[in-house]
């Protein structure tokens, strides 16, 4: 693996010239030259021209394309075509196509339509990436590696049983230990031949009824994922071993466990798609996430849309501003890239109706086009700031655990409610945060803790090996922890973890879960204060979930108002060593958790960047060498002022000086750089 440090700020994206006659693309790439597109990724779906047969290649015409853009100063950002494998082969070799988790044999079409564990998809995958590497290894609009699009079939074939059977074997040894890991003595499952191990389809409708079967299905499913990804990977690195490699990742990140992919990956690349009803604060999320992935290294946006999707229920076009304050969001968190799918508009097929830089009203008409301009004005500032802050970090003393394990295991598991989401309430968690404009870290369960004086663990259902002790160091040391209902339940089988919730971390909170309330939609309880605490005071709404919370040791900082357990502590508190752990045993309101953080970040001296922001502003800070990088982002639809104080900033999109009051128009957004000891 390589470090990749990128020269400038890669601006561009997916195009895909197969699809156009040769006598425009050369009016294409004027258009690119005139937006300052520096990149452009191709050829990724075209595996059917570049292999019309078993024994024949085509790669003449992507010569040509590879020589224009060398020729007008473009790299190219080569993708393998391996997302969608030719129809001929499908046919040939059906072994090839996955069966579904209704059992059903899936049929030639659509795309990432391939099965991960077949031999013959993979053999064909490693070919074609061997033969891209060697035709084009030298060439000079060569700058980088994609391979094949957005990773994620899940297979239930035959071929996939026996892979899975063997996964089994490497990872338990035994039978004896499978039978244990899995408690396969409910309902009398015990296993006695290998053979017996059946994939958690719906044939079977065991697809959750076994969570331990379905939650060890879906980490091989990620490595069988990226075992067809290595196989590329290893080809072509072989060949063109100073490339960057990697592949994106889609922006629906559930399924397959990201953490893990982030070992195989030079630069984690992903797709970023906000729906109308997002959060600023889940896109900023999922930014972190993938910052998060490789220790806080910088990422790309592979794909963002210059305007509207297809393919979400309600394609709402991007209002005038949104793709440049999209972008800079993007580099705010940690990104060295802004990449579009995609930059010419196909004229048929599923994404016909998906936004691109040059419209279907063509080449004469493109320059008129409100996307266009602004894509152009976008490209001209990315080109100016010259990578000024490419590769710069972030310096955050928060953090927040997250956990794809985690993720699987909760919405596998029958109740307490199927109104339980982890991702939500993870969002819900950094939303508040993020409302606050505390820098936040995305970090595993696993990761070194010492660099921080707060962590949130929202949801720790599932205790992995050695985390409890890791976080009793944490807070022992002086730090302090907050997690939440549901945390503490289970192991890394999803077996109970015995002798009282929340099992391994009882002591750390100074509590003993009795039990915990589900609550119907519509039904909610109120918690009450028992004495102001900090910024908390009088009652806030909670309801989905209530734990009922015997303390031994920690003391309440707030109660239930209603039911059975109305008076019973919710909210807690507990000295453990030099630090302290908190319990938020219910879902509260909003208000609450800003309210809470915005304790406890100051009893931790941890502060936003600026003061007295505007609300739906949003302020980060990225780090190089002694220069730190402010980010200014108004997501409103009207100009707010932001105070900036006595500091002297050098605005590097407007190119000037500001200092006390400054105005962001709607959709705003400004880069300060300001020199500082770090």
């Amino acid at each position: 693996m390589i470090n990749p440090k990128f020269p400038i700020i890669f601006y561009g994206g997916d195009y895909s010239p197969d699809q156009w006659p040769e006598e425009e693309w050369m009016k294409d790439i004027e258009l690119f030259k005139q937006a300052d597109i520096n990149i452009v990724t191709l050829p990724v779906f075209s595996w059917a021209k570049l292999q019309p047969a078993e024994d024949r290649y085509d790669f003449e015409w992507l010569d040509k394309v590879m020589d224009l853009m060398a020729e007008n100063s473009i790299s190219v950002c080569l993708a393998t075509p391996t997302a969608a494998q030719p129809i001929w082969m499908s046919l040939k070799y059906p072994e090839i196509l996955p069966v579904d988790i209704e059992g059903r044999k899936r049929t030639p079409g659509k795309r990432v339509n391939f099965c991960p564990n077949s031999k013959k998809y993979r053999e064909f995958a490693s070919n074609i990436a061997t033969k891209m590497a060697e035709r084009y290894k030298g060439h000079p609009a060569l700058a980088m590696w994609h391979v094949a699009n957005e990773y994620g079939t899940y297979c239930y074939c035959e071929n996939c049983a026996k892979a899975f059977r063997e996964w089994l074997k490497q990872r338990y040894g035994t039978l004896e230990e499978l039978n244990r890991r899995w408690n396969t003595a409910f309902w009398g499952h015990t296993i006695y031949d290998w053979q017996e191990v059946i994939p958690p389809s719906k044939l079977n409708d065991d697809d959750t009824c076994y969570p331990a079967i379905a939650l060890d299905y879906t980490r091989f499913m990620t490595d069988s994922n990226i075992a067809c990804y290595m196989e590329e990977y290893n080809a072509i690195k072989k060949i063109t071993p100073d490339k960057t490699i990697t592949t994106n990742i889609s922006g629906y990140i559930k399924k397959l466990d990201q953490f893990k992919w982030a070992k195989y990956v030079d630069i984690v690349a992903w797709d970023n798609y906000p729906t109308p009803y997002d959060d600023i604060s889940t896109v900023a999320l999922k930014h972190d996430i993938m910052r998060g992935l490789k220790d806080g290294q910088s990422f790309m946006v592979m794909e963002q849309s210059p305007n509207q999707q297809n393919w979400q229920p309600y394609n709402v076009l991007k209002r005038p501003g949104e793709v440049r304050l999209l972008s800079y969001q993007a580099l705010a968190h940690g990104a060295d890239t802004v990449m579009f799918f995609q930059l010419k508009a196909s004229k048929g097929g599923v994404e016909k109706l998906h936004g691109a830089l040059i419209p279907h009203a063509g080449h004469e008409y493109a320059q008129k086009t409100r996307v266009f301009q602004e894509c152009a004005q976008l490209g001209e500032e990315l080109n100016k700031l010259n990578g000024a802050f490419l590769d710069a970090r972030f310096h955050s003393k928060a953090a927040i655990i997250f956990d794809w394990d985690n993720w699987w295991a909760v919405e596998l598991s029958s109740g307490p409610s199927k109104d339980l989401h982890y991702f939500e309430q993870v969002n819900k968690y950094y939303k508040a945060l993020h409302r606050l404009n505390i820098p936040l870290d995305i970090i595993k369960p696993t990761s070194d803790f010492s660099q921080y004086d707060l962590i949130i663990a929202p949801v720790l259902y599932m205790t992995k090996p050695n985390v409890a002790d890791n976080l009793k160091a944490f807070v022992s040391g002086g730090g302090t922890f907050v997690s939440t209902f549901f945390s503490g339940i289970a192991d890394e089988n999803d077996n109970i973890i015995l002798g009282g919730y929340p099992g391994e971390l009882r002591d750390l909170f100074g509590i003993w879960v009795e039990e915990f309330d589900a609550l119907i939609p519509g039904k909610t309880n109120e918690l009450s204060i028992y004495r102001p605490f900090g910024n908390l005071a009088g009652k806030y709404e909670c309801g989905l979930i209530c734990d009922v919370i015997h303390l031994e040791g920690a003391q309440a900082i707030a109660g239930y108002e209603k039911g059975f357990y109305a008076g019973k502590p919710c909210v807690t508190v507990n000295s453990y060593g030099k630090g302290k752990a908190y319990y938020v045993g219910t879902d509260p309101e909003d208000s609450f958790l800003i309210g809470l953080f915005q304790t406890l970040c100051k009893q931790k001296n941890i502060f936003a960047p600026l003061a007295d922001i505007p609300d739906n502003v949003e302020v980060t800070q990225r780090f190089k060498d002694e220069k730190a990088f402010t980010f200014i982002l108004n997501h409103n639809e009207f100009a707010v002022n932001v105070n900036l104080g006595q500091d002297n900033y050098f605005d590097l999109l407007s190119e000037c000086q500001v200092t006390g009051d400054y105005s962001l128009g709607a959709f705003g957004a400004a880069i300060l750089e300001r020199r500082e000891a770090i």
